[in-house]
């Protein structure tokens, strides 16, 4: 065992030394180029991995790529604000720090890096429930003014006694909200993942005996209780003073239950592609729900419209915000980041985006994401799927990486 923990230690260390410097990353595509070179292959395929043939990863990209800006010009645009409120709180940009889960993995500080980032960037962050750190540790790394405001993302237990002992955890740390994550009753195949043995500690919410020997995923989330219903998100909502939303809608059919129900919000969210290849991608369903939502006299700040999965660009953003969502959620990129460089990678990668948004708020002629409308875009290929894959340059930082399996 120790000359096996050795042997990983100056494989780190060798990974980590082939890096280029941080200031040479000039997008999100550079840190998940970077970040697969600083990784281990076990937390390579745990974090990059998706469903089946990575069809609806491929197509949170892709569907950037069929939207395109209507820009206006000859308007004042010499001073943008791209801030706005996400649950009435304040935030310096329309995006948000969304829950992804085994941080350690990636780096000894795990999602403490994310917390710090979040604080020295003013952003808000979701907690995660599968995260390395305990949620007493990422609590414990907020600032000396009590920054970033952080969210919690919950999978519910079967055993509802655990559910409720969660959620009053999440109280206790002064959470502003709770992230329901209703799309995974059932683990999605994600074959890069489960070729491997997983190796590590894992979260403190699942412990005692797992299954190692198909990957990470199926290692942490066995608790996961698959008769979840409508019911039981009453049951969830009735048992907080804190605002409930729905992580993982997919219609808007299910959107306007949640309205209905009184819920916060939904997350309009494929899981990144890593449950059911070929669902849509949070994009085009949020194209439908919001007219869904307007039609019934439903959309409005009592019931905030997010969405994540494949944002990359400052435009990607924009884009969301012109189709009516409040604020995007980013997860991998940031992870890839603070997996190379810490949280300096993730204030570096915050910032680019922010560059980004500012810049590109200017050329489509918007002051702020108010004036950021649904007639800036035009969605006539927004429907016109293929089965494509990523059309991306490969990183100029880096030598080609050997695919890992």
């Amino acid at each position: 065992m120790r000359r096996e923990a050795e042997e990983k230690r100056r494989a780190e260390e060798e990974r980590r030394a082939s890096l280029p410097p941080l200031t040479q990353c000039l997008n999100m595509h550079d840190f998940e180029q970077v970040g697969r070179m600083a990784m281990s292959p076990e937390a390579w395929a745990y974090y990059s991995s998706a469903a089946d043939d990575n069809e609806a990863m491929h197509e949170n990209e892709a569907v950037f790529r069929r939207i395109w800006f209507r820009p206006r010009v000859l308007r004042d645009v010499k001073h943008v604000d791209p801030s706005t409120y996400i649950l009435g709180i304040p935030t310096s940009l329309p995006i948000y720090v969304t829950a992804t889960a085994l941080g350690r993995m990636g780096h000894p500080e795990g999602e403490k890096n994310l917390t710090r980032a979040a604080a020295r960037t003013d952003l808000i962050q979701m907690i995660p429930t599968l995260a390395s750190c305990t949620l007493d540790e990422i609590v414990g790394a907020r600032d000396e003014n009590g920054a970033p405001t952080q969210f919690f993302q919950m999978y519910v237990n079967a055993d509802r006694r655990i559910t409720l002992d969660m959620i009053r955890r999440a109280e206790r740390a002064d959470v502003k909200a709770l992230f329901v994550t209703v799309d995974a009753p059932q683990l999605g195949r994600r074959e890069k993942d489960m070729r491997m043995h997983f190796s590590d500690e894992g979260s403190d919410i699942q412990k005692g005996d797992v299954n190692r020997e198909e990957g990470a995923a199926r290692a942490i989330s066995t608790f996961i209780d698959p008769s979840l219903t409508w019911e039981d998100v009453l049951w969830i909502r009735n048992s907080t003073h804190l605002p409930v939303l729905l992580k993982g809608v997919q219609t808007w059919e299910d959107a306007v239950i949640a309205a209905d129900m009184g819920l916060a919000g939904v997350v309009l969210s494929n899981h990144g592609g890593r449950q059911l290849d070929f669902a849509r991608s949070g994009m085009e369903v949020l194209a439908e729900v919001v007219p869904a939502l307007k039609a019934r006299n439903l959309y409005g700040p009592q019931f905030q419209v997010l969405v994540d999965g494949g944002f990359r660009r400052g435009t990607d953003v924009l884009k969301a915000i012109a189709l009516g969502a409040t604020a995007v959620g980013i997860g991998r990129p940031l992870l890839y980041a603070y997996s190379a460089y810490g949280v300096e990678g993730a204030v570096r990668a915050i910032n680019l985006l922010r560059n980004e948004i500012e810049v590109d708020l200017g050329l489509i002629g918007a002051r702020t994401l108010k004036d950021v409308v649904p007639e800036m875009l035009d969605l006539s290929a927004l429907h016109a799927r293929g089965l494509t894959g990523p059309v991306r340059e490969p990183s100029p930082l880096v030598p080609a990486v050997k695919t890992r399996l």
